[in-house]
């Protein structure tokens, strides 16, 4: 077994994939619409879904914003260098909300990052 996909609601498709493949430097891998449910599956990821857990993003056709909750917490990215990847995604445009620096109590470097809708990303440095 293995987790195949996390999935997210966002509520502007196109925005959503520029900032997960220019921001974040994933691929957009595939995308399909249904036209008799009105939604939109868009796949991204930095490999294949054969290779590696993805994120679904998913536009249901008219809904603009959720509701966050305070039930889901983050996503969470491994990079080489946290402080270089904070820097290239201000230069991207993207919201880092958490500078970098070590994880509170340990010695861990992270980072935040907000999405478009909203969603937490943590940038974990690699050891």
């Amino acid at each position: 077994m293995r987790i195949l996909h996390t999935m997210l609601r966002v509520g502007d498709l196109n925005r959503s994939i520029e900032f997960y493949t220019r921001v974040l430097g994933m691929q957009l891998l595939r995308k399909s619409d249904n036209e008799k449910y009105k939604y939109t599956l868009a796949f991204v990821g930095y490999d294949k879904e054969s290779e590696q857990a993805v994120l679904e993003l998913t536009y249901n056709w008219g809904v603009e914003k959720y509701d966050m909750g305070n039930a889901f917490g983050h996503i969470a990215i491994q990079v080489p260098d946290v402080y270089a990847a904070c820097k290239e995604i201000k230069q991207r445009g993207g919201v880092v909300s958490r500078e970098p620096g070590p994880v509170l109590g340990g010695t861990t470097e992270i980072a935040f990052v907000k999405d478009p809708d909203g969603y937490s990303i943590e940038l974990i440095n690699k050891k």
